[in-house]
């Protein structure tokens, strides 16, 4: 399943598939190849002096760390979150090497986190990220250290058949992709206006989703 991507200018085909299922297929399995080249490219993401902050906890369905991550999601994300082939959740330090703030080490999670997606994207999977869960759950679950925190837990899999979700669920897989403006995300000269070549030729008409 594909959803439309109304992007002002031609993206590369991975960027402009990338969306967020909530519909995942629970008889398909994710390979030891596929799961290893989604760590890499969260391995080879940029970040602050190559740091590297990024931590993940890894689980494939039916597996214990599988079955502890998804007891840590909100109901609503574990309804359909079992489905999923993988669920990984992303960790980041609160100090660094030298017991310093990781100023910085949520953000290049971030960004690993981001090129995991896309490089999913490329084999044919399907991602979603979610926030609603319970740090506490994992940290308790998984003996997380106290100097790093949970920021997401993230659902890895083949895309599956919508009926499968809740009526409500069901209505935002569905839901027309948009986004902000350009010409409202991107500025020059002050804050607040638009860099020229962002100005807006149409405005989409619904809410930023997915």
């Amino acid at each position: 399943m594909t959803r439309p991507t109304a992007t002002a200018v031609p993206l590369h085909p991975v960027l402009a598939a990338r969306w967020s299922t909530r519909a995942y297929d629970p008889e398909a399995e994710l390979s030891d190849a596929a799961l290893l080249a989604l760590l890499e490219a969260a391995r080879w993401a940029p970040s602050r002096s190559n740091s590297q902050p990024a931590r993940f906890l890894v689980g494939r369905r039916g597996d214990a760390t599988f079955t502890a991550l998804l007891d840590a999601l909100k109901p609503r994300n574990r309804q359909w979150a079992q489905h999923a082939a993988a669920l990984l959740a992303g960790l980041a330090p609160l100090r660094d090497d030298g017991g310093e703030p990781a100023t910085h080490a949520s953000y290049d999670l971030g960004q690993a986190v981001a090129h995991l997606s896309v490089q999913a994207t490329a084999l044919g999977l399907s991602v979603r990220q979610m926030s609603g869960f319970s740090p506490d759950v994992l940290r308790q679950a998984f003996a997380v250290p106290d100097d790093h925190e949970a920021y997401v837990v993230v659902a890895v899999g083949r895309h599956g058949d919508p009926v499968t979700l809740a009526e409500e669920v069901r209505a935002k897989e569905a839901a027309p992709r948009a986004r902000r403006l350009l010409a409202e995300t991107v500025f020059a000269s002050a804050w607040g206006s638009p860099l020229p070549a962002a100005r807006p030729r149409q405005r989409d008409a619904s809410p930023p989703s997915g």
